[in-house]
Order: C-alpha cells, then sequence, then structure tokens
C-alpha cells in the first residue's frame, strides 16, 4: 500500500512545473527576435538599427496596453481560460514572425504578441497566490519567474544554431508552435482555485484553505480601485520596477548582437556565450529566493542585487571594449544580479498591498515594466546605432538599475500594521 503523498507536495509537482513551462515559452516567443536580428533578419529586410529596435519594441506597446484588463480578467474570472487563449494566440503569431517580409507587418504582429502575452506574467501571480501561502510564495514565484533566465539561456544557445542549420524564419515557426501544443496541455493541468481540484488531496486541500482564509481575514481590503493606483507603495513599486526592466530588456534584446560585434564569432558562438549570464542568474534566483523565504523578510534581498548588477554594467563600460572579455565578465555580473531579486521582489508587491488589488498592482507595476522594456529594448539599439558604440547604452542601463536599488528602501519592509495599510491606500 502506498502512502500518501507529504502535505505540500502535489501543489508543487503538478502546478510550478506548469507554471515554469508557460512562463518559459512566453518568454521564449518574446525573446528570440534578438537572435533573429544577430542571425540575418536586419539585413535579409534591409532594417536600419533603428527599425529593428522599433520591431522589437513594438511588442510592449502592446504589453502595456493589455497588462491591466487581462489581470483584471483574471483575478475576476478564469486564469485558466485566459492563459490557454493567450498561449494558443501567441504561438500562432510567434510563428507568423518567420512567414514575413514587411517591417510594417512585423511591427503589427510583435504589438499583437506583446497584447496576448501582457496578462501572462500578473496573472500567472494571481494563480500563485491562491495556490500558495505568504510563507511559500517568494519561492513559488522565483520557480515561476525562472521561466525568464532559464529560456533566454537555452534560447540563446539553441536558437544560434537553429538559425545556422535553417534560418531565422525557421527559427521563428520551429519555436512558435510548441506553444500551440501546451495550451491545451496547461488547460487539462490546472484548476483555478484548490477547492476544484480533484487531484488535491483531501488533507493538503483543508490545511490550505484554512491558512489562505486566515490570511485573506488579516488583509486590510482598499476604499476602490483609484485609491490604489494612487497609493505610494504601488506608484514608487511602478518607477522601481519601470526602472529595473530598462537594463533587464537591454540586456536580453541586445546582448547577442553585442557579443557577436565583440567575438567577431558566428551567431551559433555568439548564442552560446550570450547564456552565460541567464544560467548565473537562474542559480541566483533559487537561492536568493530559499534566503528570503527562510529569513521572512523582502527588501533586504531586492536593493543590494539591483545595485550590484548597476556597478557590474558600469565596470563594463568602463573596462570598455578593446578588453572584451574582462567586459563581458562584468556583464555576467551583472545579469545574474539583476535577476536574482525576482522571486523576493513579486512576493514583495504581492504581499505590501491589500489583498483585494494585489492582482490589479501586480498589473500596474507590471505594465510599468513594459513600459521599461520599450525604453530599453528600443533605446540600446538606437543608442548603438547612433554612437557606433556600446558605451551609452551601458551608461543608461547602470543608472536605471542604480535608482531602482535606491527606490527599495522608500517603498517600506511590507510588515505593517493595518493602520499603517489604510494610511497606503488614502
Amino acid at each position: 500500500m502506498t502512502s500518501p503523498v507529504d502535505p505540500g507536495r502535489q501543489r508543487w509537482l503538478r502546478l510550478l512545473p506548469v507554471a515554469f513551462v508557460t512562463y518559459s515559452l512566453a518568454y521564449l516567443d518574446r525573446s528570440n527576435f534578438s537572435i533573429g536580428v544577430a542571425g540575418g533578419m536586419k539585413e535579409d529586410l534591409a532594417l536600419s538599427g533603428s527599425m529593428s529596435s522599433l520591431i522589437g519594441a513594438s511588442f510592449f506597446l502592446g504589453y502595456c496596453l493589455f497588462q491591466i484588463p487581462g489581470t483584471l480578467y483574471a483575478e475576476k474570472r478564469s486564469v485558466r481560460g485566459l492563459i490557454f487563449w493567450c498561449t494558443l494566440a501567441w504561438g500562432l503569431l510567434a510563428a507568423v514572425q518567420g512567414l514575413l517580409h514587411s517591417a510594417a507587418l512585423l511591427i503589427l504582429v510583435r504589438f499583437l504578441l506583446g497584447a496576448v502575452e501582457a496578462a501572462v506574467l500578473p496573472a500567472m501571480v494571481v494563480f500563485l497566490a491562491r495556490w500558495f501561502t505568504k510563507r511559500e510564495r517568494g519561492s513559488a514565484n522565483a520557480i515561476l519567474i525562472l521561466g525568464n533566465p532559464i529560456t533566454v539561456m537555452w534560447l540563446n544557445a539553441v536558437s544560434g544554431y537553429l538559425v545556422e542549420m535553417t534560418s531565422w524564419r525557421e527559427m521563428f515557426i520551429i519555436e512558435g508552435l510548441p506553444a500551440v501544443v501546451w495550451a491545451f496541455v496547461f488547460r487539462a493541468l490546472v484548476s483555478d482555485h484548490p477547492s476544484e481540484a480533484k487531484w488535491l488531496n483531501e488533507p493538503e486541500k483543508d490545511a490550505l484553505l484554512a491558512e489562505l482564509a486566515a490570511e485573506r481575514r488579516q488583509a486590510t481590503p482598499a476604499s476602490s480601485f483609484a485609491a490604489a493606483f494612487r497609493s505610494r507603495p504601488v506608484v514608487l513599486l511602478s518607477i522601481q520596477y519601470l526602472l529595473w526592466s530598462i537594463g533587464v530588456y537591454g540586456l536580453v534584446f541586445w546582448l547577442p548582437s553585442i557579443v557577436a560585434a565583440g567575438t567577431g564569432q558566428g551567431i551559433g558562438r555568439s548564442g552560446l556565450l550570450s547564456a552565460i549570464p541567464f544560467g548565473v542568474a537562474a542559480l541566483l534566483m533559487v537561492l536568493n529566493s530559499r534566503m528570503s523565504d527562510r529569513s521572512g523578510s523582502r527588501v533586504g534581498y531586492i536593493w543590494p542585487w539591483l545595485l550590484l548588477g548597476g556597478i557590474g554594467f558600469l565596470l563594463s563600460y568602463v573596462v570598455g571594449p578593446d578588453h572584451f572579455w574582462w567586459a563581458f565578465a562584468l556583464l555576467v555580473v551583472a545579469g545574474g544580479a539583476m535577476y536574482a531579486p525576482y522571486g523576493p521582489y513579486f512576493a514583495h508587491v504581492a504581499e505590501i498591498l491589500p489583498r483585494n488589488f494585489a492582482g490589479a498592482g501586480v498589473g500596474c507595476v507590471n505594465t510599468a515594466g513594459s513600459i521599461g522594456g520599450f525604453v530599453g529594448t528600443y533605446l540600446v539599439g538606437w543608442l548603438n546605432d547612433a554612437t557606433g558604440s556600446t558605451a551609452a547604452s551601458f551608461v543608461m542601463m547602470a543608472s536605471s538599475m542604480v535608482v531602482a536599488a535606491l527606490i527599495t528602501p522608500l517603498v517600506g519592509s511590507g510588515a505593517r500594521s493595518k493602520e499603517e495599510q489604510r494610511e497606503a491606500i488614502a
């Protein structure tokens, strides 16, 4: 006779791999554009550096506009249904990129791709908050967001060689289709709420529902969504994530091109080298999130890493392209450091806000991040093209990360009384 599953294991073993794969596929289909540009798209379509930047950045316009509506739908209705249709749509749109010959059509498809991906991250944060308690959320969010650096790590390595073996067009098609299949797998495996899950054993279900109910009783409701979006924590967290995202997406979208230019290697070798910072990032995310959960603290596991990321960018600029390998080593440090705080950060966002607008708050913060993604993706490419070097873009990314770090202590620890929470939304 087999023994029952230990309390807690069923959720971790079933839901977190699903969340990880879902976000990984979303990140793949938004980020492989950088490999396409470095792998021949720019030359084949006669795109200027500025136009390449605009096509890549147009994703974030759609992402920004549909972020909060999608999040509100997930919070009020169904995460399961929303993610199913979004995953199906983004897989098809990602594959269509390989069939286009017009910059205008690429801008339109990238915009639509951003629109259907917009709700994925905040909806999945809402989803995990329904299934994992406060003491578990830092680690759960970290596993979700690990889909970001791990995907960038392997897509840089695999996509580069895929382009060499086929072309950038086939790469888009081949890497878009798995999301179409995954949409049906996701719908089959998840339920919106623990109470609906037939696969969850009763002891674990009862314990989980009791603890989540206790957390809800301790939360202070907001008077309105308007009050929520005027609250000091939401404003500060949004500004911080905007600045942080300038560094993240500037690196993600342009690292393969920077490495190719600095080494003179083909896209396959350059993609492999570009994977290194994201492997380091994945390791640091896990370690930092576990330490944050164990300590019960968030702030101290966020701002030092952002500061280190900014310093890494700045020192990489100081070393310069004439000493590429030293500059690249510092980019590895910067890349790892700016990913390390993701798990504690999104746990912090969800915990510091009153529960009945936590999802909308996450959506607002992530919308600001999408604006930062647009700025980072467009300006890094534009500055590199306009100046003929990476110096100005590195200074911009470094400055953004340092200011983001300095904002963290202003937000607060999240361990606030009900009176303080009421003041925060007044």
